[in-house]
């Protein structure tokens, strides 16, 4: 069966996955970019938005592995935009623009389910009233036996863990202090116990966490 993973997930020192107060002007709330830095600067995260240059050491190495073998992504309505409640724009496309970094199907999770949204490059934008187990077998359906990822926020992350469904997690931690946001282990206790758990600091000041199912 096709594995479940959770690729480049920024961690907090204190376990924030992301800031607090989502914007359209700030994703990741006050965070900002901070969360992300090490990403920003490889040659992955360059060369999907048209760019050459960027690092080639670990950091990239980790960033590239998002890509290969995904036949389609999950993930939770504010990492697809800002908005709450009902949809007061369906205008909106998440984002990304025109032609986001996917390529695949993408399920996201709401309980204001809206229209299918096809855009560039093999995009599509799928709107669930789910549950975990739910959303994953549409997604699955609709990978053609490749794997899925879990692309976040932390909240769909953890939902998905707390059901036991994740193959691999890769959770990077950076040495910032965030004090508020959206935590990610709460209510995990003992999750370690699952998986076989390596650890690799770069240059940068990350370090590289892999959760793989035993």
């Amino acid at each position: 069966m096709s594995k479940v993973r959770v690729h480049n997930l920024a961690v907090s020192l204190d376990g924030f996955a992301t800031g607090e107060g989502q914007s359209l002007e700030a994703p990741f709330g006050h965070a900002g970019v901070r969360l992300m830095e090490w990403f920003f600067e490889t040659r992955a995260f360059r060369s999907m938005n048209g760019k050459d240059g960027g690092s080639e050491g670990v950091d990239n190495a980790f960033a590239a592995a998002w890509g290969p073998g995904i036949g389609a992504e999950i993930m939770g309505r504010n990492k697809f935009g800002p908005q709450r409640g009902a949809w007061a724009d369906e205008t909106w496309q998440g984002w990304w623009g025109d032609n986001p970094p996917f390529h695949t199907p993408v399920f996201v999770l709401t309980h204001h389910p809206r229209p299918a949204l096809t855009l560039a490059g093999g995009n599509s934008f799928h709107f669930l009233d789910a549950s975990p187990a739910e959303a994953l077998a549409a997604a699955r359906a609709a990978a053609g036996g490749l794997d899925v990822r879990i692309g976040g926020g932390p909240s769909t992350v953890r939902q998905f863990l707390d059901a036991d469904l994740v193959d691999h997690l890769h959770v990077v931690l950076v040495p910032i202090v965030l004090g508020r946001g959206v935590r990610l282990w709460d209510g995990l206790e003992s999750l370690e116990e699952r998986f076989t758990v390596e650890a690799v600091t770069t240059p940068s000041g990350v370090t590289h966490l892999t959760f793989t199912r035993r």
